[in-house]
Parts: structure tokens; sequence; C-alpha cells
């Protein structure tokens, strides 16, 4: 683990700390509390993941994964069920296809997402990271419903060094993204990085915003690889999730950005949008810099969700 990464590890721990205290206490308090595995067993944990915003559907398939390995391996103590639960939420989360390919090829990326999530902010780190290794990134700020969108990304844009078009409140987005496709091709930008509004109270609009820009896309750019990421708010919870289907239906979305993952009781939320939607998390952010976006990885989200130590260390037990 290189130590950027690490640093992003206990970060996430630190972060995950409302949501860790919201499950992982009640699920502690299970385990010792049961001396015995019976239905009452697996209702209680059921209850604790589902308040836990794992969501129904992947608390039941957690709770059908866990009792089939409690048979299998002839579990008989509640306390040995730790380690087969993480496993369990683990396999939940794994969905096949969670490729980065728009890093190797050349790629347009479109960014969506309601206000107040944290798209724009999502967008100037995701161009920051983006430059850093390596890619000449043209961001198009098509994002003109909301006022100071475009200063708030231009800021960004400086900070990440990579040049921004666009950005007037009130101007067409779909001219907007095709003046900047017109530069990335002009520069040879690796990747065209597209801030969009999202105005979900209005799907008529935005899907005929959304389908404009595509069509200047698919004209501009027929090769390029194509990535949409929705920008979600993991502290709204399940709104977050029916946020994420509601544009699944205007849009062919490929990856989830959930920002805010530092300030919530809710980050179970993360569980329940990957194995519902089958649509996988990609980047998850807890914090301001540009080193709290990070590529999301299942397995360190789930082991930093039951992370203990830290806490004894605090408390020096």
């Amino acid at each position: 683990m290189g130590k950027e990464k690490k640093g992003f590890f206990s970060r996430l721990v630190a972060g995950l700390s409302k949501t860790r205290n919201n499950i992982v206490s009640g699920i502690d308090s299970i385990f010792s509390r049961f001396s015995s595995i019976d239905d009452e067993f697996y209702e209680e944990i059921e209850e604790i993941l589902i308040m836990g915003d794992l969501g129904v559907k992947a608390t039941e398939e957690i709770i059908e994964s866990l009792k089939e390995k409690v048979k299998t391996e002839k579990i008989k103590e509640p306390s040995a069920c730790r380690k087969l639960l993480t496993d369990s939420i683990k396999e939940q989360m794994r969905v096949e296809e969670t490729a980065y390919r728009f890093e190797e090829v050349d790629s347009v990326i479109l960014v969506i997402g309601v206000n107040g999530v944290g798209k724009t902010t999502t967008v100037g780190k995701l161009a920051g990271k983006l430059k850093n290794d390596g890619k000449k990134v043209v961001i198009a700020a098509a994002d003109t419903f909301r006022a100071a969108a475009g200063d708030q990304l231009l800021e960004w844009a400086n900070r990440a060094g990579v040049e921004m078009i666009g950005g007037q409140e009130g101007a067409d987005p779909a001219s907007v993204v095709f003046d900047a496709a017109s530069s990335a091709k002009s520069k040879g930008a690796d990747v065209l990085l597209c801030d969009t509004a999202g105005r979900l109270h209005n799907k008529k609009n935005l899907m005929e915003e959304l389908r404009k820009i595509n069509r200047i896309l698919d004209r501009e750019f027929p090769d390029a690889y194509r990535e949409t990421l929705v920008v979600l708010d993991a502290t709204t919870g399940q709104n977050a999730l029916s946020q994420a289907k509601q544009f699944g239906e205007v849009a062919d979305i490929t990856g989830i950005v959930l920002t805010k993952m530092d300030g919530t009781a809710k980050g179970g939320i993360a569980v329940a949008i990957q194995s519902e939607l089958k649509i996988p998390v990609k980047y998850i952010g807890v914090g301001e810099t540009i080193e709290d976006l990070q590529k999301f990885n299942a397995d360190e989200f789930v082991d930093a969700l039951f992370e203990r130590k830290e806490e004894k260390e605090e408390t020096g037990l």
C-alpha cells in the first residue's frame, strides 16, 4: 500500500466512524448477546443492516449467503460469524466490471448529479487526478443552469492546471460541449471531462439536454471511450439510491461517485447501490482535497467499516 493509499485508508476508517457506530456496535451486541445461531439471531442482524442503509435487497442476499456459510462450515458460535458476515458483504459488492478504461484510452467523461451533491467539486478533483497521471484534460463547464457553477469549476481547473471551456450562466450546454470538443481535438487532449446539469425534477429537459450533448460527442469523437458518472451524496442514504435509479432512466450510467462519506452514518448505501443497480461505485470522497477522492475498493471499504483497531487505540484498551 503506497503512502497516499495508506493515508486514505486511515481517513476512510475515520470517515466511516458514524456509519460504523451505526452498524458495528449493533452487530457486536448481537454477537455477544446470543449464545446460539437461530432465526432471531439472523433477524436482528438483518434489521441492523437495513437500518444501516445497506438496502433490503442487498441485506437479504447477505443473510442468505451468511446462512449458507454457517451451514457449510458447521459454525455453532455466533462470534465466529463476524468474518463470515464481512465476507458476505464483500461478495455483494463485487461487480464484474469495475474497469477504469477511461484512464487508458481517449475518453469523454460525462458527470451528472443534482445540485448540492458535490458534482462540480468532483469534476475538479477528477481533472486533478487525471492530470497528475500525465493526462491532457479539457473541462467543459456545461452546467450552465446553476449560478456560480462556472466560477467554482474555474477555480478547480486553475488549481489542477487544466483548460476549461464555458462557464457562462445561461449558455446552451450543448454549444459549450461543442466548443470544448473542438478545443480538446485541436490540443490533442486525452480526456474531455464534462460537468453537466442535473435537474431531476424536470427529467424531460435533462433527457433532451443529454441527448443533444451525446449527439455532438458522437459526431465529434466517434471513437472516444464514453464514461457517464453519477455523483451522489452519501449522507442522503436511500434518497441517493433513488436518484441513481432516476438518472439511470435518462442516461447510460457506467459508474457512481459517492461524496461526503466522511460525514455520514449512511455509508452502507455504497453496498445497496452496487447490489441493487449492478453499477459499480468507482470513486468515493471523504474530504475536500484532490487526494480525498479515491478509487473505490469494496474489500477496503468493508474492512474500514468493520475496523475496530483504531477505536481501541483511541480508548487505550
